[in-house]
């Protein structure tokens, strides 16, 4: 029987950390959506993949109450966040709904009105909320509500956020890189649809649609040199 070299060794841990890279960046709404909806009533007829973060968005805007159900999904060991702003598109003055996993305790919904950079409290929004939950699953953080917005709405402005740690059930603050600081966008909302007009043209993969694939190519190659390797016995 082969025996295993220190080099081999020492690729292992490489290999293991490319593989969770490229399922990471593999992931989009889309490959989420029958895993999210499955065994459970929740259907959504949008989702997007958010530009930041690491995090996407489905959701079902109604335009006959003028609501919008929401399911936000982020990896994060601490908190995630998604909001709306009803005045600006930043933090200050978005309406938060947050999931939270208390280092003892199961994960929690809350609300908070983000008044200002220093003052997150907790609280009722300026807008109606029910069916406010969240969970865990495949290390993923999810977050589920149903929110008002105002008749006739054509866009959101929204605020996604992530942070690592949380003190008791209360946030603590989050990172503040380039992604942090720019987890934010304009979200269009039309009945049944995220699309408006005509269907844009088809067009070929982008560089960021070709990353994942590239990526797994990646691996696959290390995969069968490791496994070359220690059939040779090197």
């Amino acid at each position: 029987m082969p025996s295993f070299s220190p080099l081999l060794l020492l690729f292992i841990p490489f290999l293991i950390v490319m593989v969770k890279v490229s399922y990471a960046e593999s992931q989009t709404c889309k490959s989420q959506k029958a895993v999210l909806e499955s065994g459970s009533s929740r259907a959504y007829a949008d989702c997007a993949d958010l530009p930041t973060l690491g995090a996407f968005l489905h959701y079902t805007y109604n335009a006959a109450n003028s609501s919008l159900s929401v399911a936000f999904l982020a990896a994060a060991s601490g908190w995630i966040s998604w909001a709306i702003n009803p005045t600006s598109t930043g933090m200050v003055g978005a309406q938060a709904l947050m999931a939270l996993k208390p280092a003892n305790g199961s994960i929690v919904a809350k609300t908070y009105n983000i008044s200002s950079y220093r003052s997150i409290v907790e609280s009722k929004l300026s807008f109606d909320v029910w069916d406010l939950k969240a969970d865990e699953a495949n290390g993923t953080m999810r977050l589920f509500g149903s929110v008002k917005v105002p008749e006739g709405a054509t866009t959101l402005n929204q605020v996604w956020q992530v942070g690592s740690s949380v003190n008791g059930t209360h946030p603590q603050i989050h990172d503040m890189t380039p992604d942090n600081k720019n987890s934010k966008s304009t979200l269009k909302l039309s009945a049944g649809t995220s699309e408006t007009g005509a269907p844009a043209p088809a067009q070929g993969p982008s560089p960021s649609s070709k990353a994942p694939r590239v990526l797994g190519a990646i691996n696959g190659g290390l995969l069968l040199s490791l496994i070359m390797l220690w059939g040779s016995g090197f």
